[in-house]
């Protein structure tokens, strides 16, 4: 695989799991930090009003897809590219290596259900990983350097962000030059299931979001020609 696909002006890697692996190891062990995203077709669409924004996660070292309907938007329909998607097998790898490595993460969350909620997933799943600290970041009440620093004390390898769009991006932008860490890993909001409701509710609205996002494509794939024409 490898190589690139640009989605809502967005490029994204189109990399295997094990491939996306492989350039996470290898941040994991150099300075300064990488930037890794995973985006959905919801945080495209969150981010489609900034495009200032748009450009700089394009120079993010690894973008990744997050849910199938970015793979199929761009008429990629392998089975292994959209199982690896569907079963979060790139997530699963990074985070038994960081379990197995002992390296210290800090989770970044909009409040203190969802951290809650993200702990509790790891310690399940992913018993005995370091957790170095957490902190809510609010869009309204912005304390960057506060969270900045919270995370520069807390002597980690990792920081793991389920926060939304384009609020994610926004602060890995502003702060990556900040950050004493290897890797910044954006999960947003959709990736991890953080309980069983959360997981019937994420069906539904995925199943909304997809029928917005083809709709809003087929109005790019309609609006481009013309603007070629002029």
């Amino acid at each position: 695989m490898g190589g690139r696909i640009n989605v809502l002006d967005i490029d994204i890697d189109n990399f295997t799991a094990k491939e996306a692996m492989k350039q996470f190891v290898d941040s994991m062990q150099s300075e300064p930090i990488s930037v890794i995203e995973m985006v959905t077709a919801d945080s495209l669409m969150q981010m489609d009003s900034t495009p200032e924004l748009k450009d700089e996660v394009c120079y993010f070292d690894l973008v990744l897809a997050g849910d199938t309907t970015i793979l199929e938007s761009a008429d990629i329909t392998e089975k292994r590219c959209l199982r690896e998607i569907q079963e979060r097998t790139f997530l699963k790898m990074l985070l038994r290596y960081i379990n197995k490595h002992h390296k210290r993460v800090y989770l970044l969350v909009e409040s203190e259900e969802e951290g809650q909620e993200l702990l509790r997933y790891l310690e399940s799943f992913y018993r005995g990983i370091q957790v170095g600290g957490m902190a809510k970041v609010s869009a309204q009440d912005r304390a960057d350097d506060m969270i900045v620093n919270a995370i520069n004390g807390a002597d980690i390898d990792c920081v793991i962000s389920a926060m939304s769009s384009p609020l994610q991006e926004d602060f890995a932008t502003k702060n990556r030059s900040l950050l004493n860490a290897h890797v910044w890993l954006g999960l947003g909001k959709e990736i991890i299931p953080l309980s069983k409701a959360g997981a019937v509710q994420s069906r539904f609205t995925q199943y909304v979001i997809k029928k917005i996002f083809q709709k809003e494509l087929e109005k790019r794939k309609k609006i481009e020609p013309q603007s070629i024409q002029l």
